[in-house]
């Protein structure tokens, strides 16, 4: 596999990659912008998390204009491997209508599996450990789980 700066170069060589991603991540570096661009050039396929916030969706329209943009300029057998949606809270009216959206837009494109918010996701980072190593047994550690599950189902249909 080529480093990823490889691609990098790549990506801002075939379409002014700074400029079109400069507008897409209006608060990060062009450098930053770059190493999506080349991350999604190296990549078979994608997950998309998506925080179930307003301001999410907003974000989740120019990455998906970006991955359309790589798809049809670099890496033309990139997929969407799914829109996952992260950080629910159920009590929140927001978080359900979010994720309502979500799912009327994107259909089967969204994965069943939610990630709720759970305070043992944000603890284990700081330990040094992935959650299901901190506390496997968490909603957010079962949630994850549940989420390779999917995916692995998902992928051995199309097999």
């Amino acid at each position: 596999m080529k480093d990823i700066r490889d691609y990098s170069l790549l990506a801002h060589n075939t379409f002014g990659i700074d400029a079109k991603c400069k507008r897409f991540l209006e608060y990060s570096s062009v450098e930053e912008a770059q190493q999506i661009v080349a991350g999604l050039t190296a990549a078979d396929s994608v997950i998309i998390p998506v925080q179930c916030q307003y301001f999410a969706l907003e974000g989740l329209g120019k990455l998906l204009n970006t991955i359309r943009i790589v798809q049809s300029r670099l890496n033309t057998s990139l997929e969407i491997e799914g829109i996952l949606l992260t950080m629910f809270d159920a009590r929140l009216r927001l978080n359900k209508q979010v994720a309502e959206d979500v799912r009327h837009h994107f259909q089967q494109v969204v994965f069943n599996t939610i990630i709720y918010n759970n305070v043992k996701l944000a603890e284990a980072p700081s330990h040094g450990l992935s959650v299901i190593m901190y506390d496997a047994g968490c909603t957010g550690a079962v949630n994850y789980m549940n989420l390779a599950v999917e995916i692995i189902e998902k992928n051995t249909a199309k097999a």
